[in-house]
């Protein structure tokens, strides 16, 4: 494990993606196989391989109670060290340096086995246990990345794609060989294996590990959006849950963008999406779902962060799960085959299925402009809709234009626009898909109070709640990470230290004076701050130095805004 933990600190020593890359494929190649192929796991942050359903469960709040067991130390000191680094491993090592043996007695395979047991444990006090025993042998180095294995942030610049081309590198195999066969496995230590073995090739694809997501990039205007392809495929952008789907007819999950299995949190899902006659995966969103359209994001919300969804809850915020893409099918993954080619695998898919719904799409004055048989759903009236998305063709940027203003009049955010020709090129953002989407509005608001960041900006103020005005009162309405340069960022944060009225430590209560211009995209009901209501995706458009806090915007005007969007949502309520 030393070996492991000091190839990680020459990797986070250096910028250069192709020195990482060398670093990585000498230690792959100097280490016995199953090493190896368990570095290569550790090495993509994470303690098992990506298919395998087993996670450690072992959280933040218990790390922070084994450090203060092993180090002896209060929680301020506990504090200071994270929020000296913004990283719970490397706040471990300041902590631990003193105390830890100086010597290993670690490797990554007796690491892999004392992972396994923690998985297998149950309980907190049991994981607990086993969690300070592991931390207990090692050194400060290697407590610091066995930490960040555990959390999953590793935070060493090395992408999975990095682990990927040092398999490459180490074992004389072509790049995209071994990328594919990572992909088709959803583990990299196996990949690595058959690249040590030199049998690729024989990589079959194996369903419920979550593959990466083709990603859009935004534009502002039809014009735009259309100055890319010479055919558009056109579809409603809905504000929903991005999911995919794995399904063999008998077992189902689902994975979120962030490539975790949400499955539970939908559980009237699985049953209509193993109607499906062959095994699939599929891209598409999670809605709340009412007739023929998607109710606003803040009705889903609803469902979220919970551990068990009642019936009752169920009824009252139905879902559907609209398909708008398929990955594999037919025994074979397709990704690479045009857009235009996968969409007449997913007809197909749909045809087949064993039981049809029809799917529609209107114009703002009810008129129908698509319609076919090619959904599965269970029937009307039943929890649980698996819909294929609607598509239309635009061929010029009126055309944009007109069905932009069609899916906004049915409540849906804009649009998706995308190459017909394009393959399905996952975890990567390019000009093949696009989205077309206004902000709902902006609104001045005044920072009520600031949080350390992470990663890069944990040294600095970067995180802000803000508020407006309820008569003499200030109410928070949101908080936005993003939207100014670092130059602003590390001003404001001395404006904010000099400026602070309550400090708990990483949070900061200030005084009520820098105004901030924010864009949204939509209000939602929401017990999270005091007014009631919260911003989605809010983002920092520009600092208002020439406004006053007497100058925001009012509550009232929240609510405003919050009763116009309800008129695009009848069912809502």
């Amino acid at each position: 494990m030393h070996l492991f933990s000091a190839t990680c600190e020459a990797i986070a020593g250096t910028g250069k993606k192709t020195e990482k890359v060398r670093i990585l494929a000498d230690y792959l190649r100097r280490r016995t196989l199953d090493e190896a192929a368990v570095s290569a796991v550790f090495f993509s942050g994470r303690p098992f391989p990506a298919w395998e359903e087993t996670t450690l469960q072992v959280g933040g709040s218990l790390l922070w109670q084994v450090l203060r067991e092993l180090t002896g130390k209060p929680d301020v000191a506990l504090t200071a060290a994270y929020r000296r680094h913004g990283d719970l491993g490397s706040a471990a090592y300041d902590l631990l340096v003193a105390v830890a043996p100086a010597a290993s007695t670690l490797n990554v395979i007796a690491v892999e086995a004392r992972f396994r047991d923690i998985a297998q444990a149950r309980g907190p006090a049991a994981k607990a246990k086993l969690t300070a025993e592991l931390l207990a042998r090692a050194t400060a180095l290697e407590a610091k990345y066995l930490i960040k294995i555990v959390t999953g942030e590793l935070r060493i610049g090395l992408k999975e794609s990095l682990v990927e081309e040092a398999i490459a590198k180490a074992f004389e195999e072509p790049h995209a060989a071994v990328q594919r066969a990572d992909m088709l496995l959803g583990d990299i230590g196996e990949t690595l294996r058959l690249a040590a073995a030199h049998r690729l090739s024989e990589a079959r694809m194996r369903l419920f590990h979550p593959l990466g997501f083709m990603l859009a990039s935004p534009v502002e205007t039809a014009e735009e959006g259309f100055a890319y392809f010479q055919l558009a495929q056109v579809e409603d952008k809905y504000d929903g849950i991005r999911a995919q789907a794995h399904c063999d007819g008998k077992r189902v999950r689902l994975f979120s963008r962030t490539l975790d299995d949400i499955t539970e949190s939908f559980p009237e899902l699985p049953e209509p999406l193993a109607n499906f006659a062959e095994p699939v995966i599929l891209d598409g969103e999670v809605l709340a779902w009412s007739g023929e359209r998607a109710l606003p994001f803040s009705e889903l919300q609803k469902r979220l962060g919970r551990k068990k969804v009642s019936p009752a809850l169920m009824r009252s915020v139905p879902v559907a799960y609209v398909v708008f893409d398929v990955l594999y099918a037919g025994g074979e993954l397709v990704i690479d085959r045009p857009l235009r080619e996968r969409g007449a695998i997913l007809d197909r898919v749909f045809s087949e299925a064993h039981s049809l719904r029809t799917t529609r799409l209107r114009d703002p004055q009810g008129k129908l402009v698509f319609e076919a048989e090619i959904g599965t759903a269970e029937p009307d009236g039943a929890l649980g809709q698996v819909i294929r998305a609607p598509r239309l063709v635009a061929e010029s940027p009126a055309e944009l234009d007109a069905l932009f203003a069609a899916a906004q009049a049915r409540g849906n955010e804009g649009l998706m626009i995308k190459d017909v020709e394009s393959p399905y090129a996952p975890g990567r953002r390019g000009r093949s898909w696009l989205k077309l989407k206004r902000e709902l509005a902006t609104l001045d608001v005044v920072v009520t109070a600031v949080e350390y960041g992470h990663g890069k900006r944990a040294g600095v103020l970067s995180d802000y709640t803000f508020a407006v005005r309820n008569g003499e009162e200030l109410v928070n309405v949101g908080k936005a990470y993003s939207g100014l340069t670092d130059a602003e960022i590390a001003e404001l944060t001395d404006w904010f230290l000099r400026h602070t009225v309550v400090d708990q430590g990483f949070r900061r209560e200030v005084e009520p004076t820098i105004i901030v211009e924010v864009a949204f995209n939509a209000v939602m009901r929401s017990d999270r701050h005091n007014s009631g209501y919260a911003l989605r995706f809010p983002r920092i458009v520009r600092l208002r130095w020439d406004k006053r806090v007497g100058d925001i915007d009012t509550l009232a005007r929240v609510k405003e805004i919050y009763q116009q969007q309800k008129t695009a949502y009848p069912s809502a309520g």
